[in-house]
């Protein structure tokens, strides 16, 4: 539905009303109003280049008629009302600031003070929201020479009203061949480009990404302009197909491009009611619906929105990356070109590699593979010149089945992941360029796929790559110190192709139903086939692939402290080989999910596995543990680490026989002797005892509480611990034959390092210890307002149970929120049930927690009224009404 602009503003109404009204602030408030409700109505059925510029024309006959209203008396002062920034270009959001310059011709600033700030109170009081600056003609000049903002506005500065030479004097005397030479602004823009982005991690794929400012945004799209604007004097792109600088295709693509972002940003300033460029989660969905975005059987509406919007910003960069590249080509290298050839296909322009001819890649296809190929050979190129992208890009329709099962094609993409060094490199520019995805049409369909929650922090396509990045990093001995173990298992990797091919594939399958891992698993061993793998190879990355997450899920949701657990492992994993690649992939999975998914406490429980694991694998699957041999050598490790004068020896084995066989198994040797020394040294007046300490090696405070007994030690350690917003990870809890418990916790905070001194941990120890010893024992009730991000997600519920050997194991999953662990330990109370461990893992949002139970003997849970009593209490303790609402709300 087109909104034609007399719909906006009738201007021979309006001068009626003008003439006639005694309230002309109320009128101007009320045609701007009117004037603003015709376009939102129109939204859903006009173009977004139609709201942009017809909202800045309803704004410029606004300030026509104010000027005229107040700018009366200065017809004979030369002074001008200029439009500049985005509102010069005529582009101008529902919400955005409008900025404008009053230009002075001298430096008479009190001359028009009084004018200026009538005029501009009177702007606000009609409800704009200006940014505006004075400046005189010699000010403006000498502030665009200093400052290239100020610059660029002016490059894009209109004339409104007053004095239309002042302008163009203004225009002329800060043009390219005055200030600003195109050299000098195309440098100083690039390195703001450059600056913005590493604002924003050089990524695009931002969960909550600022669709103006963010890499591939508008803001990258107008650099393009200004740059080009500079030097050729252009005010448009269109112009540039004329000089054969752009393509057709690359303009369609930058308007389509340009005019969803823009549809996009409306969409934003409409839904938040103000100026809005981060597309925050509280918009994602209500903008999804109202763009027809339904959820579907594999994606939410909102996911297949975020889809859109990442593969566009992804295409727009590049594009903005070719323009560039080609502008500092077309006006550097002449001056100093030097031609190198490499082969008859290819060869070196000043150190960037092109094509010989522009026919290359329809004649050769397979010099498509090729060309990043040679990269790889070539350390010295610098990169692809532009013309050859272009070249690149025009032919991925050469990119068939038939080129896919050319044998040639086939053994150059094996090489390329058989090269000691510039495969990431190599891999992601095949994705920037579409040929990655184009090559491998499962890979194709997870680019620019978002998953919407707070755990992963990229889009599927870019995880992979950054899984595959972390594997090559576990290859280089200079950065051996960040995982020395990963370094020391790559290192006895025998083929690191089929450990690349498992990254690059091991996310494949996601959003088509089903287990990804099972579908991914038959992509990989599909496509390792077909590229002459041996039978075990292919095999080898399949199983890779299907078992990903086995590690992870493991380590971190099972008691790897058990040996049957362990075995069970052990025996899935079946040698040293796929242990190895197997541990690898694993934390580079991890690593690559979030910067913040990864800590030094998920790094220990995996070595701990892959440790344990390795024992069971040398000594064989079928051995069976010798647990009293175990724990009598750890004995001794611990009696050798004690002073001896410092611990009676009977007291210590009386200790140690009042307490279980698995508390020995469930510690370190370091941790036994920690416990010990602690225990020993403390007295009767000391109980509760709480020790605690910092490890570097976990990244951790680990907290030490032994005290007598009692129904509610519990509830009260944890009620005290999460008042102190401890962030709690793991939970270990032992009760002795004497009559006393012994729990430990280990709690992870970012930047404990640099706030760890011995003051700071005797405060936490006095503080815990205060808080059991002088609970008021009331219930622990957190009065808490979900973080924003949060509100968004609605997560039911779930509590599930297993038996083991000795224990029942109960799943808890839920959203993630304050006291989580305090309230589980109430209903355990209420239900009259013992913890023995807790495994606490956050993804994101959601929390998938573990806890190992047994009833009041020390047995399985297998009361059917016990387990329903767990079930309904915890379902109801942890129900969060306010994310349900909010998240309803949201897709309103």
């Amino acid at each position: 539905m087109y909104c034609p602009k007399s719909k906006l503003f009738n201007r021979r109404e309006f001068e009626r009303e003008l003439e006639r009204s005694s309230e002309q602030v109320a009128l101007f408030r009320d045609t701007i109003q009117a004037g603003r409700l015709v376009l939102r109505q129109h939204e859903a059925g006009t173009t977004a280049p139609t709201i942009v510029h017809h909202h800045a024309w309803l704004i410029d006959r606004i300030l026509h008629y104010a000027w005229q209203v107040r700018g009366a008396g200065l017809s004979e002062t030369p002074i001008a009302l200029v439009a500049v920034g985005g509102y010069g270009r005529s582009e101008l959001h529902p919400y955005s600031d409008i900025d404008l310059m009053l230009l002075l011709e001298k430096d008479h600033y009190e001359q028009v003070q009084d004018f200026v700030a009538t005029f501009l109170s009177f702007l606000w009081d009609i409800g704009l929201e200006v940014g505006h600056s004075v400046r005189s003609l010699r000010d403006c000049v000498a502030a665009a020479n200093q400052d290239i903002t100020v610059a660029t506005n002016i490059m894009e500065s209109r004339y409104l009203e007053g004095n239309r030479k002042l302008v163009e004097t203004m225009q002329s005397r800060t043009a390219s061949n005055r200030i600003w030479k195109p050299t000098e602004f195309f440098n100083a823009k690039l390195a703001e480009q450059q600056a913005r982005h590493r604002k924003y991690d050089d990524s695009a794929y931002d969960l909550e990404p600022n669709i103006k400012e963010g890499p591939g945004g508008l803001r990258d799209l107008q650099t393009v302009i200004w740059v080009l604007k500079r030097r050729y004097g252009i005010t448009e792109l269109k112009q540039l197909i004329e000089t054969d600088y752009l393509t057709a295709e690359e303009y369609r693509q930058l308007v389509r491009g340009r005019n969803f972002l823009w549809k996009l940003r409306i969409g934003l300033h409409y839904t938040a009611g103000r100026c809005e460029d981060r597309l925050l989660f509280d918009h994602q969905r209500m903008l999804a619906a109202q763009f027809g975005y339904r959820d579907n059987a594999n994606h939410l509406g909102v996911e297949q929105l975020m889809k859109r919007y990442y593969r566009t910003v992804k295409d727009l960069r590049l594009l903005n990356e070719i323009l560039l590249q080609h502008y500092e080509e077309e006006n550097s290298f002449r001056r100093a070109s030097r031609v190198k050839p490499i082969n008859e296909r290819f060869q070196s322009y000043t150190g960037y590699l092109e094509t010989r001819h522009e026919n290359v890649f329809k004649q050769h296809p397979h010099a498509i593979l090729e060309l990043f190929f040679l990269l790889q050979q070539h350390s010295g190129l610098k990169g692809i010149r532009a013309n050859a992208i272009r070249q690149l890009r025009g032919s991925l329709y050469l990119i068939d089945n038939r080129f896919r099962n050319d044998p040639h094609c086939k053994r150059l993409f094996m090489r390329i992941m058989r090269q000691p060094s510039g495969i990431t490199h190599a891999l992601r520019r095949m994705n920037a360029y579409g040929v990655l995805g184009s090559y491998i049409p499962v890979f194709g369909g997870v680019v620019g796929q978002m998953q919407h929650d707070l755990f992963h922090a990229y889009t599927v396509d870019a995880h992979s790559l950054f899984v595959v990045r972390n594997l090559r990093r576990f290859a280089i001995d200079t950065h051996a110190d960040e995982f020395p173990l990963a370094n020391r298992a790559m290192s006895r990797i025998d083929k690191p192709e089929r450990l690349y091919l498992a990254g690059l594939f091991h996310d494949v399958a996601k959003g088509r139903g089903g287990d990804h891992s099972v579908l991914g698993g038959k992509d990989a061993l599909q496509f390792c086939k077909r590229h002459d793998m041996s039978n075990f190879d292919a095999r080898f990355v399949g199983w890779l692939v299907r078992h990903h997450l086995l590690m992870s899920h493991t380590a971190q949701r099972k008691d790897i402290t058990d040996p049957n657990v362990v075995r069970a492992f052990a025996k899935s994993v079946g040698d040293q080989e796929h242990l190895n690649n197997l541990y690898l992939l694993t934390i580079a999975d991890i690593r690559g999910t979030s910067p913040n998914v990864w800590n030094a406490w998920k790094g220990r429980l995996l070595e701990d596995l892959y440790h344990a694991a390795t024992r069971f694998i040398r000594h064989g699957l079928s051995m069976p543990q010798d647990t009293s041999q175990r724990v009598s050598d750890i004995r001794a490790a611990v009696r050798a680490q004690l002073d001896d004068n410092s611990v009676n020896r009977e007291q210590l084995a009386s200790f140690w026989d009042s307490l279980p066989t698995d508390y020995f198994l469930r510690h370190s040797s370091d941790d036994l002797t920690w416990h010990v020394e602690s225990i020993s040294s403390s007295r009767a007046i000391d109980l509760p005892l709480v020790a605690v300490r910092f490890q570097p090696r976990l990244d951790a405070l680990v907290f030490l509480i032994y005290a007598p007994e009692s129904e509610q030690l519990l509830s009260l350690v944890t009620k005290g611990l999460e008042r102190m917003n401890l962030n709690i990870a793991d939970a270990k809890i032992h009760a002795s034959t004497s009559g006393f418990a012994l729990y430990t916790f280990a709690a992870l905070e970012e930047g404990l390092a640099d706030c760890m001194d011995q003051s700071h941990v005797a405060h936490l120890k006095s503080e815990l210890r205060n808080r059991i010893i002088h609970d008021t024992g009331s219930d622990f009730e957190k009065v808490y307002q979900l973080p924003r991000k949060l509100k968004h997600f609605s997560i039911e519920p779930r509590v599930d149970f297993s038996q083991s050997t000795h224990h029942t194991v109960m799943e808890v999953i839920a959203l993630d929120q304050p006291g989580l662990l305090h309230r589980v330990s109430r209903c355990l109370l209420h239900c009259k049930v013992h913890l023995v461990t807790a495994k606490i893992a956050t993804f994101g949002e959601r929390v998938e927690d573990v806890f190992f139970v047994t009833d009041r003997d020390g047995n399985a849970v297998t009361s059917p009224e016990q387990l329903e009593c767990l079930r309904s209490n915890i379902l109801a303790a942890l129900t969060v009404p306010n994310s349900k609402q909010a998240n309803k709300a949201a897709s309103a």
